[in-house]
């Protein structure tokens, strides 16, 4: 719990705020596997749900989690279940009263769909009913959750369709046994929803549905429907404590069938392993006699060579014998040179010694300068740490002011693009609809003129078919007048031969008559021919009619694919315009995001100069410490070398007195 206390003060110090004393308090108190972390009641910021939601990934120190009527915001919320999602050790949640809302719902949906310890959930008053998007993603994750054991929706505002979504829910779910819905408003419709899912799920225990306006018949299938879940699971339990009693039984058979196969295998090795005893007792009772003869021989081996080595020995000892008196006249004629050494080396050393206290002296003078120039240095550190301190503020002032100023800046810049944006999909929309109108516009009166020329066209064709047709029904009727006259000139001629002379007057009146029919028929057939070449000279004029139309329409169908073109160029260039505008606005959008890059940039740069700042400034502190070390180390150093300088001048005065005020020289020589 201690280490989760200083890794929640180490992140808020992080994110630049203060850790709260409410939730430091309890993070003091002593933790164990069922702790709880008690924050009821506690306003949480959302730098400290940022710090816990980072905090409670994995393993926490404390199985429960109190948040009741924090008063948690959307992102607070959505924070800490995202570190939820993937903890290991908390069993309870408590999120009563915090008036969660869409984003907070669909967290709870990501929660139970990913998180495998959670056992208790209470969601009470919380108004998630309201939020009907919200509550179908909460469902899904209830659905999809196969650990969840009891949860507490009370006072939520769920109504019918609520109630349906969570039936579905529990249709699929099949860990839960509680599940506590009084005082909302699942009504009727959601009642028979909740008794018709009881039909498949199997594992729910408890349904409380008191102050739901739910009917009384509905309120007893439910119950029923409960009380069937509860007998299967104890018959289930039941079967399940038989099943474990007969492997237990199975167990404990095979236990001591094992036991039996182990002693009957331990009877035989610890047979085999008092034969192999029996026959390691011969085996050191055969060596320990032979060690014994081995014994003896090397005892005798042993006194021989003492015997060898006391005789080395002897004559080693008259030897030294020997050598000792040599060396007694060697060191009686050392004594007198060292005695002489002696004399010289005690003048040298009373030069050395006066040397020395005039160094020593010259080094405290130096030693006094270097901790004068030491002291000068630490007030001139503390004047820079004091002057780099007020120049932290300064630029902290400085980096709250440029923050302000580019936050404005990019509201006004954000305010701009909107505006551009809006006045530009405006024109927009204005080019298009008036190039939709003219386009409309040329298509109605083009197909006007096509239809036009179609009915000229047609009317001609109508005419020139009437025509034909009249000419042919002229020849038709010139051709039957034609047969018609000779077949009378045949009768006429048939009847002149056999009447000439009767009806010869007649012929002849009839014969002019003929003549004159004859005459009118040519006549009608000049006629005729004159109105044939008037309608071919009217077809003639009608074609190049038809063809002056043709090249006309022709002609306004340049005119038109050459307005099309226009059109087509006017829109590449309201295209090309309005990609530039984008190209502009975009360099805009890349502009703000470099000035946003930039102030993140600027931010970094902050935070790496604090940090830097503060190294800096503990580097200094370790560098005075390690001054006002080396200091007192020699100022200690100094006090010693002047003491062991008193003491020499003490020893060398005591040497001078005794050597001025002593024996002679040759008797102290001879004493030593």
């Amino acid at each position: 719990m201690e280490r989760f206390r200083r890794e929640y003060a180490r992140l808020c110090a992080a994110a630049g705020a203060a850790p709260q004393e409410a939730v430091l308090r309890r993070l003091r108190e002593p933790g164990g596997a069922r702790a709880r972390l008690d924050l009821t009641a506690q306003s949480l910021s959302l730098q400290t749900c940022g710090a816990l939601g980072r905090l409670l990934p994995g393993a926490a120190p404390f199985a429960a989690l109190a948040l009741g009527d924090c008063g948690l915001s959307e992102e607070g919320v959505k924070l800490l279940l995202h570190g939820l999602c993937s903890n290991t050790t908390i069993k309870s949640l408590d999120l009563k009263g915090n008036n969660l809302r869409t984003m907070g719902a669909e967290a709870l949906g990501k929660l139970l769909r990913q998180n495998k310890s959670l056992r208790s959930l209470t969601l009470e008053w919380n108004s998630l009913g309201m939020w009907e998007e919200g509550f179908s993603f909460f469902c899904q994750g209830l659905a999809a959750n196969n650990f969840l054991q009891r949860l507490d929706l009370r006072n939520n505002q769920i109504n019918h369709q609520g109630a349906g979504e969570l039936a579905v829910a529990l249709t699929q779910n099949a860990s839960l046994q509680e599940l506590d819905l009084r005082w909302n408003n699942i009504g009727l419709l959601g009642g028979r929803a909740l008794l018709s899912c009881l039909l498949r799920n199997k594992t729910l225990k408890r349904l409380e549905l008191a102050g739901n306006n739910v009917p009384g018949d509905i309120l007893k299938a439910v119950e029923q429907a409960l009380d069937h879940n509860q007998d299967r699971e104890a018959i289930l339990s039941e079967a399940q404590n038989q099943v474990d009693i007969l492997n237990k039984e199975v167990l404990n058979l095979k236990d001591e069938k094992n036991k039996q196969f182990l002693d009957f295998m331990d009877t035989v090795d610890k047979q085999k392993e008092e034969k192999a005893k029996s026959e390691r007792m011969s085996a050191a009772r055969l060596s320990q006699l032979q060690e014994a003869l081995e014994e003896q021989h090397s005892i005798i081996n042993s006194l021989k060579a003492k015997l060898q080595m006391t005789e080395a020995a002897l004559a080693l000892s008259e030897q030294k014998v020997q050598n000792l008196g040599e060396l007694l006249n060697t060191m009686k004629q050392e004594q007198t040179s060292v005695a002489e050494c002696h004399f010289r080396e005690l003048q040298q050393e009373k030069q050395e010694s006066a040397d020395r206290e005039g160094k020593l002296l010259h080094d405290l003078s130096a030693a006094s300068e270097k901790n004068l120039l030491l002291r000068n240095q630490v007030d001139e550190l503390e004047r820079k740490c004091k002057v780099q301190q007020d120049q932290l503020f300064q630029v902290k002032q400085d980096l709250a002011n440029t923050t302000a100023e580019l936050k404005l800046r990019a509201v006004q810049a954000e305010e701009r693009l909107e505006m551009e944006k809006r006045r530009f999909k405006q024109s927009l929309d204005d080019m298009e609809s008036l190039r939709v109108k003219e386009v409309d516009h040329m298509t109605q009166h083009i197909e006007a003129s096509e239809r036009s020329m179609q009915d000229r066209i047609q009317r001609l064709e109508t005419i020139r078919i009437s025509l034909e047709e009249e000419l042919s029904q002229v020849k038709a009727a010139a051709l039957a007048e034609r047969g018609q006259a000779e077949e009378e000139l045949i009768k006429a001629r048939s009847q002149a031969r056999l009447e000439e002379q009767q009806r010869l007057e007649h012929l002849k009146e009839k014969l002019r008559v003929m003549t004159e029919s004859r005459d009118e028929a040519q006549n009608c057939c000049l006629k005729q021919k004159e109105m044939v070449a008037e309608a071919q000279a009217r077809a003639k004029q009608l074609s190049l009619h038809a063809d002056g139309l043709r090249r006309r329409l022709e002609e306004l169908q340049q005119d038109l694919n050459s307005k099309e073109e226009e059109k087509v160029t006017e829109v590449n260039k309201v295209k090309v315009e309005l990609q530039e505008q984008i190209g502009h606005l975009e360099a805009e959008r890349t502009a703000q995001d470099g000035l946003r890059e930039k102030i993140s940039a600027l931010e970094r740069q902050l935070k790496a100069l604090s940090n830097n700042h503060r190294e800096a400034l503990l580097d200094k502190e370790g560098e005075i410490s390690l001054l006002l070390e080396k200091l007192r180390m020699k100022e200690a150093e100094i006090s010693r070398v002047r003491e062991e300088e008193a003491q020499r001048a003490s020893f060398l005065q005591n040497a001078i007195m005794a050597y001025v005020q002593g024996p002679p020289f040759g008797i102290q020589s001879s004493r030593k």
